[in-house]
């Protein structure tokens, strides 16, 4: 039997040994007041056991973690006629690149990129009369948790400095894949990044494509063909331009964010989320890739 919590405190102590922790994202001016010293980590297990060590229990903006969300929630209402909007291959560039959205007529690579999620919550404001209220509640619900909100401050800052953002989504606009306001659109999927929670919050929330489609409480919110394509999407695509790097090294499905988290899943096994504030150059956790990387390695458990 793995002891999942004396490997989670190891990782722990060895990541606050670590000299080089990364740098804090700072283009997002909120995120920059976050310390680089804080490492959190929890596991869920298929039992419903959940393991923590560090600042498990600390809110963290969620940001790009969301985007598997938005696209659960999305998928549920669509189905494959999703993938009319948005593509399902890697991209090879940075999150926010805009290159080849003008290469392929406005039709995002995927929908774990910037432009890929901004078609992706232009899906929901079309499909939801309340967009932000009915997103928030579905990813209460399938938590189990009232409690997780928006970092309105968070989402005001996103606003403030997401030059990148309204140049995509104009740009997706002007080849007729927005069918919303830009505005609109951005707002939400500012508040979506905006999203806080603690690493004991994310197992708890991504438990959902661990469990077939079924959320904590075994409450059915997606089919099992459609957790399927959203793992493979988020170990294809997860990491932006280190998404190889991340298959090669930990060899489970999962998503970062630039607020530091990162959360990987074993279908049927476990739920694994960590928190560390500095980025490498990718724009991952450095410590959270580092950690991850440990835990496969010393429980023998991947994918692969």
């Amino acid at each position: 039997m793995i002891d999942f919590q004396n490997i989670l405190n190891t990782i722990v102590e060895e990541a606050k040994s670590e000299k080089n922790k990364g740098v804090v994202a700072s283009y997002i001016p909120e995120l920059a007041k976050a310390d680089k010293n804080k490492f959190g980590v929890s596991l869920l297990d298929n039992k419903g056991k959940k393991y923590s060590a560090g600042n498990s229990n600390e809110q963290f903006s969620i940001q790009s973690i969301s985007k598997v969300l938005s696209l659960s929630m999305a998928f549920k209402i669509l189905g494959d006629d999703l993938w009319h909007r948005v593509g399902v291959e890697p991209s090879g560039d940075p999150y926010n690149h805009l290159s080849l959205l003008e290469m392929e007529n406005g039709i995002p690579r995927n929908p774990l990129i910037n432009a890929g999620a901004i078609v992706i919550a232009d899906v929901l404001i079309s499909q939801l009369k309340d967009p932000k209220k009915e997103f928030l509640k579905y990813v209460q619900q399938i938590a189990n948790d009232s409690s997780i909100t928006f970092d309105k401050s968070v989402a005001v800052s996103e606003k403030k400095t997401g030059f990148r953002n309204y140049a995509a989504a104009n740009l997706i606009k002007s080849f007729g894949n927005l069918h919303n306001d830009v505005d609109e659109v951005l707002d939400f999927y500012f508040h979506q990044c905006s999203l806080i929670m603690s690493c004991q919050q994310l197992v708890d929330t991504f438990y959902l494509f661990v469990n077939r489609g079924n959320c904590l409480q075994n409450h059915a919110y997606l089919s099992l063909q459609q957790v399927k394509r959203i793992n493979a999407i988020m170990l294809t695509s997860g990491f932006y331009d280190e998404a190889g790097e991340f298959a090669f090294k930990v060899g489970l499905p999962g998503k970062s964010g630039v607020g530091g988290g990162i959360v990987a899943i074993l279908p049927d096994k476990f739920c694994l989320a960590t928190w560390s504030p500095g980025l490498n150059k990718k724009g991952n956790s450095k410590l959270g890739m580092q950690a991850l990387e440990k835990f496969t390695t010393r429980s023998n458990l991947s994918i692969f």
